[in-house]
């Protein structure tokens, strides 16, 4: 990753009649980047896993574009759909030349006003925003998850 933590550099500090060395341990920056890597890889994973109850269904490909879109410890959650920012932001887009809801390849839409109704036979809990919801049913047991896997204290 671009931010990897860097490793400290020693220091000698001299004040009045004491001369302090601070040394670090050389695995220090190794050793933090590591479990910095496997937290992130487990709050991506645990974030697409979590917020499958709140992705709407019809024919399942929502629920399989993140896992197709996403590099697991990016730290992005990518949902490879034609139609995944319709459903996620929940409103009618329609063609911005006819108005309609069909749009030619590479035409773009616009968002209307019109709420998209969600059908709840498979997904009980579907709706729009679902990373948002399912964030904030299970942003504690993530981050205790994330802070275990890297030494970190418990909310």
């Amino acid at each position: 990753m671009k931010d990897d933590i860097k490793q400290p550099k020693d220091a000698k500090i001299k004040a009045d009649k004491m001369n302090v060395n601070l040394v670090w341990n050389r695995t220090f920056a190794a050793q933090r980047n590591a479990k910095f890597n496997k937290s992130q890889k487990f709050v991506d994973a645990e974030c697409i896993r979590r917020m499958v109850r709140f992705t709407p269904m019809r024919n399942g490909i929502l629920m399989k574009a993140p896992v197709l879109g996403t590099k697991i410890g990016s730290g992005h959650i990518v949902v490879l759909s034609p139609y995944g920012r319709y459903q996620y932001y929940g409103r009618v887009m329609v063609s911005r030349i006819t108005g309609s809801p069909y749009a030619r390849m590479g035409e773009s839409k616009v968002l209307t006003g019109r709420k998209l109704t969600y059908s709840k036979v498979r997904h009980p809990e579907a709706t729009s925003f679902y990373f948002e919801h399912m964030k904030k049913k299970y942003k504690a047991a993530i981050m205790n998850g994330a802070k275990k896997i890297s030494g970190g204290k418990l909310i």
